[in-house]
């Protein structure tokens, strides 16, 4: 995937094109995370689809903004998609990513024909969701290596930091992360809400990912999420948590490609 930017509501928003003929499909990440992460998606999609990830505002190579509510993010969406031409398509979110998707998809229905969402809960609050925001104020700002920067995560009750160091570069005083704490903390922060209107208002066909040991979507909350939304085919991955696009990169791949081949 090739890295461009763009200039979207006045902010100058990083993305990864996988390029090629195929069909667009958009893809949007969850906090901490990059554009990046879909790499492997990008691949198992092509050529039938040409899939362009979105590094949302304060994330990656994206300008930070003051505005990290969820409808900055939202608007950030739809003006990529009118700026880049690419809509009406289907969109695959996780995380907060898929929160911003279905929402996107709820008050722009003309730019999305079908959603993907990977553990985005329609419900972001206690106690339904344990731990609805991460604090990682107190994580190290620079660390000699990025397997020291690694260790010294983990040692904060990460069990494994390899989401969060897709976002690690090497400055001259050392590896950091791209996004600032504070930032995170607050876009975590304006998250925390009842988001079931946006799910249910979306109409477009729907795939529902969930991983069985998630810690951030109830299993629960994902099967009633699934029954009281028309057109929607939940997916549940035995062994997989937050993350399952990394726990089971091939079947999670394999879904989404099933999935969007009818849509």
């Amino acid at each position: 995937m090739k890295m461009a930017a763009a200039t979207v509501r006045g902010l100058r928003l990083a993305y990864a094109d996988a390029g090629g003929p195929g069909r667009p499909v958009l893809a949007l990440h969850g906090h901490f995370g990059r554009a990046r992460a879909f790499a492997g998606l990008a691949a198992a999609l092509a050529p039938e689809f040409r899939l362009i990830a979105l590094e949302q505002r304060a994330h990656g190579l994206s300008e930070r903004a003051a505005d990290l509510s969820p409808d900055a993010y939202v608007a950030d969406a739809a003006a990529f998609v009118r700026a880049l031409g690419l809509g009406p398509l289907p969109v695959v979110g996780h995380s907060m990513g898929a929160v911003v998707a279905f929402r996107l998809a709820a008050r722009h229905p003309d730019l999305v024909t079908a959603l993907v969402n990977e553990e985005g809960g329609a419900l972001n609050r206690r106690p339904e969701v344990a731990h609805p925001v991460l604090d990682v104020r107190d994580w190290p700002h620079r660390a000699p290596t990025l397997a020291e920067l690694r260790r010294r995560v983990e040692a904060r009750g990460i069990p494994d930091a390899g989401y969060f160091l897709e976002s690690a570069v090497e400055r001259p005083d050392g590896w950091g992360f791209l996004f600032d704490y504070d930032a995170m903390v607050r876009s975590q922060e304006a998250l925390i809400g009842d988001w079931w209107p946006d799910w249910l208002a979306a109409t477009c066909p729907a795939l529902l990912l969930h991983g069985l040991d998630s810690f951030v979507l109830p299993t629960a909350m994902a099967r009633e999420m699934a029954r009281r939304r028309p057109d929607t085919t939940l997916r549940e991955f035995p062994g997989c948590g937050h993350w399952l696009h990394d726990d089971d990169p091939e079947g999670y791949a394999e879904v989404v490609r099933a999935f969007l081949v009818k849509v």
